[in-house]
């Protein structure tokens, strides 16, 4: 079981993720960007440019990919996209026996989904699967299960606008699931106990209307709550599924204490805290003695960003951050000993344990890095035996991909920015066109690893800069704060200044920079035409916050209990009124000049088509031509792929008119 950062997430959502991993010091980063494109050089580079490769070598769906165990390892799970009853090719789950990290008979196809690709399936024991499907984009998961044998499938949460989410898979007992969802009221989730069999549901836990998370124990029982009031947040608990939920920790929303496992009798918390600290640690409390806390890690430098519990083993194995990279604190000799093995027969790949035996003794592993999405393989740690299951990508040779390297630079106010810069293979690091590409949440972070969007930028020549602008997590309390009642004004300074920093190291073209954006990063987009309507040379929205009234007034029901908050991270629309209107780039679009582009999907939840809609009109109302994408069958984001071929090869023509990536610089 991973710990994720629970009230992150949820934040995260009401900020509009675009949708979610021994010690090290951060590395020290050259200062110079042409400097460090030259201690890039590879071979590719030494042999000049690279082909263009297809727009569809990106973007499509990997012909096999997303492996799981089931838990005896007798079975392998995967999706591939297949074409159902002749509607566009859709990733479904497909099941093959496996010999060992052998695979033996034909693949068989459990799943029929025909109108988007399934995002997220698990195994249920060996017997089932359960994977998770929404209508259109609009974000209203249902949660279904798959008999393996039989091939009966069955929607385990059905209603209209039911969102639903497994929240213990109970792997102790073989008939039954806890989940929650909405279906009595939309702006709260209750906890129901499934049974497979029948689907017959028995309420668990139910919610008063201020619960937004809930945890459970290793036998499954409902144990801890977190409670959002106003500003906020109260961890509750409880002995036993009897007894009624108490307060034992009360904050306000800006110290995290959060994430609860049990300890394995059942007693303790582990939970992820900031309390009296700048930097999440990894911290033990006991129940009865809360405000005392027992740290088990912490980063001087950097937020802890999960930890994985074992249940072979009853404790905490592992514990990760992110500098540069991704980094592991081990607490367990035989986790440690199997990330070493695969580090010596992986070299300098990342490596995620994405699925294992019940018996923790197979593992699939994701191998991958800056310039490949890698392969995926089957670990035997007992016979110590590493098979390749499919290589994720093999149309694209990774000598023709770019490199990412970390950068850092200052503020106008003296913060040190960190983010990544990809330049193009076989140019000279000298006046290129260049995009910015602000990442969505805005309370979420770039890292280091393959990003199709990078590498097909880069492969059209163009140098791609990231940044993690002041509120990107990961950094500390500090520095998230240092976002509040920023979006437009310092936020947008940050990455303004990532611009300059990039034209005064030479990289950059000041003609040719263009920006481009997804989620915060869509909103990021147009207030950078809008503030500074002299820096870009072209931007692309992609389903961007335009209008930040328009935008609270419209958030999905389930975000709700988080509003106080948002308000007082964001801005309230009658107390902030001036500012919001200030920056909001809808009721600005009469400063634009820069061309534009927008993206957006119709279902969209978390950013409703209004935005869009709204921004493309005050510009066209100026005779304005602004290409605009809509897609019915989209939400918060494209997923289907001949709507993702469709909007990057009319990104890729947008740019290349306003970018002009093959010419050379002028003097």
């Amino acid at each position: 079981m991973r710990l994720i950062d629970r009230f992150s997430n949820l934040t995260l959502s009401a900020a509009l993720v675009a949708a979610a991993f021994g010690v090290s010091l951060l590395l020290p980063l050259p200062a110079n960007a042409q400097a460090q494109a030259a201690a890039a050089a590879t071979p590719a580079q030494a042999r000049g440019i690279p082909k263009a490769y297809p727009v569809r070598d990106f973007f499509a769906n990997p012909e096999r990919a997303y492996f799981r165990l089931s838990d005896d390892g007798r079975t392998l799970g995967f999706m591939q996209p297949v074409s159902v009853e002749g509607a566009p090719r859709r990733l479904n789950v497909f099941v093959q026996t496996l010999e060992g990290s052998r695979l033996v008979g034909e693949p068989r196809r459990l799943t029929a989904e025909t109108a988007r690709d399934i995002s997220i399936y698990s195994w249920k024991g060996s017997d089932r699967i359960l994977y998770v499907k929404d209508f259109g984009g609009d974000e209203n998961f249902h949660l279904v299960a798959v008999d393996v044998k039989t091939g009966k499938v069955t929607d385990l949460t059905p209603g209209e606008k039911v969102r639903a989410e497994l929240l213990d898979a109970l792997p102790d007992d073989p008939h039954h699931i806890l989940v929650t969802h909405n279906r009595r009221n939309a702006e709260v989730f209750d906890v129901v106990r499934i049974d497979l069999r029948s689907g017959k549901e028995t309420v668990v836990a139910r919610n008063p209307g201020d619960i937004v998370g809930w945890a459970t124990d290793h036998a499954g029982r409902v144990r801890v709550a977190f409670r959002s009031e106003g500003l906020n947040t109260h961890v509750l608990y409880r002995a036993d599924e009897k007894s009624e939920f108490r307060p034992i920790i009360t904050t306000d929303y800006r110290t995290e204490v959060d994430n609860a496992v049990f300890t394995a009798d059942n007693k303790r918390l582990t939970m992820i805290s900031n309390r009296g600290r700048d930097k999440k640690a990894l911290v033990s409390i006991d129940p009865a003695k809360p405000d005392a806390e027992t740290v088990i890690f912490e980063h001087p430098e950097v937020d802890l960003g999960g930890a994985t519990w074992s249940r072979l083993r009853k404790k905490i194995t592992e514990a990760s951050f992110i500098t540069d990279r991704t980094q592991r604190k081990f607490f367990d000799a035989a986790t440690e000993r199997v990330y070493r093995r695969l580090e010596a027969r992986l070299p300098g790949m990342e490596l995620l344990l994405q699925s294992q035996t019940k018996a923790e003794d197979k593992f699939i592993v994701a191998a991958f890095s800056d310039r490949t999405p890698g392969g995926r393989y089957i670990y035997d740690a007992k016979a110590d035996s590493l098979t390749l299951m499919a290589e994720i990508n093999p149309k694209i040779d990774p000598a023709d991909m770019a490199p990412t390297k970390p950068i850092s630079y200052k503020s106008r106010d003296g913060l040190t920015i960190h983010g990544y810069l990809t330049l193009p293979v076989g140019r000279e690091p000298k006046a290129l066109p260049c995009i910015v590409n602000p990442h969505g949440g805005p309370w979420a972070r770039d890292q280091w690893g393959y990003d199709p969007q990078l590498q097909f930028l880069a492969n059209r020549g163009y140098c791609v800069l990231q940044m993690n602008f002041r509120g990107s997590t990961g950094y500390g309390r500090k520095f998230w704060e240092a976002s509040f009642g920023q979006w437009g004004l310092a936020m947008q300074d940050d990455i303004t200044d990532g611009v300059k920093w990039l034209i005064a190291q030479g990289v950059a073209d000041p003609r040719r920079v263009g920006i481009y954006g997804a989620s915060y990063g869509g909103y990021a987009t147009l207030a950078g035409v809008a503030f500074t309507p002299d820096l870009y040379a072209a931007a692309v929205n992609y389903v961007g916050v335009s209008n930040l009234f328009t935008f609270m007034n419209t958030i999905p029901p389930y975000w709700k209990p988080f509003l106080p908050k948002f308000h007082d991270m964001v801005g309230h629309p009658e107390r902030d009124k001036e500012r919001l209107a200030r920056t909001s780039p809808a009721l600005n679009a009469d400063k634009i000049k820069t061309p534009l582009m927008v993206v957006q999907g119709a279902r969209d939840p978390r950013v409703n088509k209004a935005e869009s809609d709204q921004m493309v009109e005050a510009l066209r109302k100026r005779g304005v031509d602004v290409p605009y994408i809509v897609k019915d069958n989209e939400g918060h984001g494209f997923r289907n792929e001949e709507n993702q071929y469709e909007f990057y090869g009319a990104m890729e023509a947008f740019l290349a008119r306003h970018l002009e990536p093959q010419r050379a610089p002028k003097d």
